[in-house]
């Protein structure tokens, strides 16, 4: 397959997988922009709550939802979730995440199969021995019937067994072993790569096949998506499993799907960090948007420049401008992003004094250089390169506010 250049990097060619609900269709692969997707945390068969955290993960701009379904409860609420999201205005494909007893439910439970566009299977959590082999069987013949699509997502704490046990004594069977490390990662490629292989021999086509292989540390997983990259063409979904909470789970998924990103590998990504408690669940999708936003793949929210502020700045006003600013744009973009959609692609500046602050606003589409400590308490606007402006006062924050609103709609107008 030819190699697909997008905004300057060269993306590993993969199969075009339509991820549908309706007349909405989400593209996964074949050089299409990287999906954003995420999960909710809430017990599917409380519909009432699930309903309110999709709405919430959907406005903040995650494309795909993946639900859990584990019981015949939760099979049931999907569907009567997928009714009330549709009322709602909301077309957001749901994702299935079956374990264990997926077949059963998609069996007994057919209006959740066609409810739900997309399907995830672990290979490795479908049974053991012929068992195993029907139970993927019937969930892949039923996505065949509804049209679904499939992940076939391995994972490095529930790999199958009998594989890994079989791939070790080959290996110990050699002259010259690998290390035990080496033949998991292999089993985990192996586990997908084949899986995905069976599907496609029952007849489920590989532009409705996606694949994953989730580890829990960074450099075990660049190896093991670059092994899948060279060795097949089925769309990739990329995740860090169990990155962890705050800081840590942010720098993790963002260091292991930069690089992966960058190398032109994947297609789609979920950010899957342990929310802290009482935070939003909207924050693994903000995440996942400013990974693929920094590398220049998507754009999704204004690009904020802002000083991280030393000790020329008038501290506490320029780091509440800066956060007033920031959430200004976020709480306006999704009016902005179907009224307005050349909005994603603006630059602002919240600079906080003279050194970097004047010539980085004029750099940006609209920029504020706030006075540092000292100077002369006035702060220039200047609009593409043009002062417009000047600031003072308390309500500083609300007319710079008004200002890019104005920008906006004189600019982005259709």
């Amino acid at each position: 397959m030819t190699t697909i250049r997008t905004e300057g990097l060269q993306r590993h060619p993969t199969h075009a997988v339509e991820v549908k609900w309706k007349d909405h269709t989400v593209t996964i692969g074949g050089g299409r922009p990287v999906v954003v997707q995420s999960m909710t945390n809430t017990s599917t068969a409380d519909v009432e709550k699930t309903v309110e955290q999709v709405l919430a993960l959907a406005r903040a701009g995650s494309e795909l939802v993946r639900l859990t379904v584990n019981t015949p409860e939760a099979a049931r609420a999907v569907v009567a979730i997928r009714e009330k999201l549709d009322r709602a205005g909301c077309f957001v494909p749901l994702v299935g995440d079956f374990h264990y007893n997926g077949h059963k439910l998609l069996t007994e439970v057919p209006e959740c199969a066609a409810a739900l566009s997309k399907y995830r299977i672990n290979p490795g959590n479908v049974g053991k021995g012929d068992r195993a082999a029907e139970n993927f069987a019937v969930m892949i013949e039923t996505a065949k019937r509804c049209g679904a699509a499939v992940r076939i997502g391995v994972n490095g704490g529930s790999l199958d067994q009998d594989l890994l046990a079989r791939m070790m004594d080959e290996n110990n069977a050699r002259t010259e072993p690998a290390d035990p490390s080496e033949v998991l990662l292999e089993a985990l490629v192996e586990s997908a790569l084949s899986s995905a292989k069976g599907a496609e021999a029952l007849g489920l086509p590989a532009n409705r096949i996606v694949l994953s292989c989730k580890v829990s540390t960074v450099p075990e997983l660049l190896r093991l998506y670059r092994m899948l990259a060279k060795r097949s063409s089925y769309a990739l979904h990329l995740g860090l499993t169990e990155a962890g909470i705050g800081s840590k789970g942010i720098v993790a998924s963002s260091t292991a799907l930069g690089v992966l990103l960058e190398e032109g590998i994947g297609d789609t990504i979920r950010v899957s960090l342990t929310p802290a408690p009482g935070a939003a669940r909207t924050e693994e999708v903000v995440v996942a948007q400013e990974i693929l936003q920094s590398l220049g793949l998507r754009s999704f929210l204004p690009t904020v420049t802002s000083c991280p502020g030393c000790g020329r700045t008038s501290s506490e006003l320029f780091q509440e401008l800066a956060a007033s600013t920031q959430k200004f744009l976020r709480e306006r973009m999704p009016e902005w992003r179907t009224t307005y959609p050349g909005a994603a692609g603006m630059k602002v500046a919240v600079m906080g004094c003279v050194v970097n602050g004047p010539g980085e606003s004029r750099q940006a589409d609209i920029g504020i250089s706030l006075p540092g400590a000292g100077e002369s308490p006035v702060a220039p606007v200047y609009i593409r390169g043009v002062k417009v402006a000047s600031l003072k006062g308390s309500d500083m924050g609300e007319r710079f506010q008004a200002m890019i609103e104005e920008f906006v709609q004189t600019t982005y107008a259709q």
